[in-house]
Order: C-alpha cells, then sequence, then structure tokens
C-alpha cells in the first residue's frame, strides 16, 4: 500500500502547532479576565455594607401604631444617612412606612421611631439604609 505524501507547504506540522499555541493563550486571558471580573462582582455585592441596620426591637403600641427601635452601623459616621422602616400586617402587606433621618455622630447609633399604620400592625422592621438623604429631610 502506498502511503499518501501532503503537498509541501500547505498542512504543515509547524503551522498547526502556532495556532494551537495561540489559541491556549488566548483561552488563558479570557479565563483571567471572567475570573476578575466573577471576583470584582461578587466582593460588590457580597462584601462589607458601607451602611447596614438591623431591628432591635418593636412595640405595638394599639391597631394603629407601632414603635420601632434599630441600630445603625457606617463607615462614614460624618455623614447623616436616612433609612426606610415599615411596619406589616398580618396579611404580610406593607401597613406603614416612614423616612428616618439619622444625623451625623457615632459610627454605631440606636435610633427609636412610631409609625403609623393602615391595618392593625404585626411587625415592624428596617426596610434599609442610604446616605442619600433627601432634601426635604436634611438638616442643613
Amino acid at each position: 500500500m502506498a502511503q499518501r505524501v501532503l503537498p509541501e507547504g500547505r498542512y504543515s506540522r509547524q503551522s498547526r502547532k502556532q495556532g494551537s499555541k495561540w489559541t491556549r493563550w488566548a483561552l488563558l486571558a479570557v479565563a483571567v479576565a471572567v475570573g476578575a471580573l466573577v471576583a470584582f462582582v461578587g466582593y460588590r455585592n457580597l462584601g462589607t455594607k458601607p451602611i447596614e441596620a438591623k431591628q432591635t426591637a418593636f412595640t405595638i403600641l394599639g391597631d394603629d401604631r407601632v414603635q420601632v427601635s434599630f441600630e445603625v452601623s457606617r463607615d462614614q459616621p460624618d455623614r447623616a444617612a436616612v433609612c426606610i422602616i415599615r411596619a406589616r400586617s398580618k396579611d404580610g402587606d406593607e401597613a406603614g412606612r416612614r423616612e428616618v433621618l439619622v444625623p451625623p455622630g457615632n459610627a454605631l447609633v440606636v435610633e427609636t421611631t412610631v409609625l403609623r399604620t393602615s391595618k392593625p400592625p404585626v411587625t415592624g422592621e428596617v426596610f434599609g439604609c442610604s446616605y442619600q438623604v433627601p432634601a426635604y429631610l436634611s438638616t442643613t
């Protein structure tokens, strides 16, 4: 049986090896870039937040009011913050909401507020906090 001979220069082994070498480097670069992107997104979403709040207590004051105490910890105590506090009714609906100004001060602050509700409340909670204080809450 005769051995098949390929045309010279058309199917060289050298060019196939060069192509696969560049392909490997390109794939490695893409993998590193994707890994860096995943790490950055994970850090932004799962890392420590600049301001956090948690409910410490709530007291039902009647069918139309609830008192909520909460603790705010922030990385920039020299900046004012706003926290949204809400009450929920037995069916899970939001029965009341209030924005509370947390003035500049300590890194850890305990606040208490009373919310008026549209339905009998069963709980009071902190919805979230931000450094973006609306102008109508600002003290300046």
